[in-house]
């Protein structure tokens, strides 16, 4: 009983893969990069391994395809192998194990070499082979075939074990022997057949030895083995018969060979099992929902306010405001009024509240313009309603993208303040014109003093013959004109400071929007602009998983 070969979908002689190999090779590149740190070690560790397997397979010869004979102990493999090459080349026996290393016999040398050096074969156990397969076949070749006989899967030796586990991952067509006794061996099934349950296409079940069973039970005896192989998953599983005492007991086998390395099929169709296999586990990292652009715009405002608050905008704004109105007054003030307070002990003065400017600018050089207690309370909920259609590891990293310069923010706030307070601490025009009003008054009541103190010692020595001006008798007028003077400047005093109290609260409006608008870009930088690349880099894996998947 034989099968037929692996598909030929490309025509005869093709040796190289489709080019949907190589652009699902290049997909899925890119979802490893994509995935990297985020989804599970262990899957992106294997489709790291996979496109290094892949991309080494790909380099090198594309003639050749990679068969290996694998099987248990007694199952005649390495017979079968002898069977094959023609030669007694690996040694066959009952012994356990029997074949300790990978025996390869290749048909067609040229970039042979390479391939072997790749798949680690001893160069003891390589051997050669002229292309003819049958001379009663002169169309058969199994020129390009590399047939290699494998250790015993269930040695004894866990190295000779690895060897298999090793060999099974990279070969192009994976044969396995079985023999009637032993086809359902536990071990065989439960370690090699149900894990590549999925690569049906490019495995090969060769039932040898079967000269020990009558003619009608060959048929029994396949029939069980297809039922069990079905149930464990291989989908329409294909089996040939051999048996290595007759003459013509391994022709089948040959047959499914020559076919096989002359569709040159089996690297490509290996390669593309293997990648349907990572690329399903990567498809379960995609959620069904369309991710989002980016935080939307009522959390934006929300994360604003909060760090808005955490930096103390609104306490530094009211600062402002007070630090206004008090340098308001060293300019619209009565400098009489001034200097009596000069005269007494004032705190305020001693804050150098002339300078509050700069002592704020200063305050923020430091990461001291907002607690990170504070900053990590504003974080909180910031992603809430971004990631609640995402799978776990993609909505995990959005909140850690959400979180990443959650260390640096309090200094970028405090930052944001500092470059925020020079635009509002300005002196207005208005108030050089009432300070120079306020000192012509200072001076005409000065003058009034000096002549009143003038009249009152001229009136007292008794002097004859000065002038109207010395009258002692306007002394009275020009008290009136100094008291007129004190008064206009006080009038005038009172009236500016309603005027500042006024304007100083849409100062300290002013600044606080100013700052507001700084944090918000602080904010676009160290929040919402992260989170909008994490997103943007889900969205690229979910469109990348469909170039990937078959």
């Amino acid at each position: 009983m034989t099968t037929s070969a692996l598909s030929a979908d490309a025509p005869a002689g093709s040796s190289e893969p489709g080019p949907g190999v190589a652009a699902r090779l290049d997909g899925l590149r890119r979802l490893v990069q994509y995935g990297a740190g985020r989804l599970d070690r262990d899957l992106l560790d294997e489709a790291g391994a996979l496109l290094d397997r892949a991309g080494e397979r790909l380099r090198l010869s594309g003639d050749h395809t990679v068969v290996t004979l694998a099987g248990g102990t007694g199952s005649g493999k390495s017979s079968l192998f002898n069977a094959v090459c023609g030669l007694e080349l690996s040694p066959t026996g009952m012994r356990r194990p029997m074949t300790s290393k990978a025996h390869a016999c290749v048909w067609g040398l040229d970039g042979a070499g390479p391939l072997l050096d790749w798949l680690d074969v001893d160069k003891r156990h390589r051997y050669a082979r002229a292309s003819a397969l049958d001379l009663r076949r002169p169309d058969s070749s199994l020129h390009g075939l590399v047939l290699l006989d494998l250790p015993d899967h269930d040695s004894i030796q866990a190295v000779h074990r690895a060897e298999v586990d090793r060999f099974v991952t990279i070969a192009d067509l994976l044969v396995w022997v079985v023999d009637p006794q032993k086809y359902a061996d536990a071990a065989l099934h439960r370690n090699y057949i149900v894990p590549f349950a999925r690569h049906a296409g490019v495995t090969l079940i060769v039932l040898n030895q079967v000269d020990r069973l009558q003619p009608h039970e060959i048929d029994d005896c396949v029939a069980d083995l297809r039922r069990l192989l079905e149930a464990e998953g291989l989908a329409d599983p294909r089996i040939v018969t051999t048996s290595t005492l007759s003459e013509d007991g391994v022709r089948g086998f040959r047959d499914v060979l020559v076919d096989t390395v002359a569709a040159r099929r089996a690297r490509g169709e290996r390669l593309d099992v293997d990648i349907d296999k990572v690329a399903e586990r990567l498809a379960r990292e995609r959620g069904d929902a369309e991710p989002p652009a980016g935080v939307d715009a009522a959390r934006r405002t929300e994360l604003v306010r909060s760090l808005t608050d955490a930096a103390g905008a609104p306490a530094v704004a009211e600062a402002m405001e007070s630090a206004y109105e008090l340098r308001a007054a060293d300019f619209v003030g009565w400098p009489v009024s001034a200097l009596i307070s000069r005269l007494r002990s004032d705190p305020l003065r001693r804050m150098r509240l002339t300078e509050l400017r700069e002592e704020l600018r200063n305050a923020f050089t430091g990461p001291i313009g907002a607690q990170q207690g504070d900053v990590d309370a504003a974080l909180q909920g910031v992603t809430d309603g971004v990631t609640t259609d995402l799978p776990e590891p993609w909505a995990r990293a959005v909140r850690a993208a959400a979180r990443s310069h959650a260390g640096e923010l309090p200094e970028a706030l405090g930052a944001s303040l500092k470059d925020a307070l020079p635009a509002f601490n300005q002196v207005p025009r208005w108030w050089w014109l009432v300070k120079t009003w306020q000192y012509f008054l200072v001076l005409v009541s000065g003058l009034g003093v000096l002549w009143i103190l003038l009249l009152a010692g001229t009136g007292t020595v008794g002097a004859d013959g000065a002038g109207a001006l010395l009258d002692a008798g306007l002394i009275p007028y020009v008290a009136i004109l100094v008291v007129c003077t004190h008064g206009m400047g006080a009038l005038t005093s009172a009236a500016c400071r309603n005027l500042v109290a006024l304007s100083s609260s849409k100062h300290g409006q002013r600044m606080e929007r100013h700052m507001s608008e700084s944090i918000a870009k602080v904010a676009d930088e160290k929040v919402i602009e992260p989170v909008a690349a994490e997103l943007d880099r889900y969205a690229r894996f979910r469109e990348e998983v469909t170039t990937v998947l078959p």
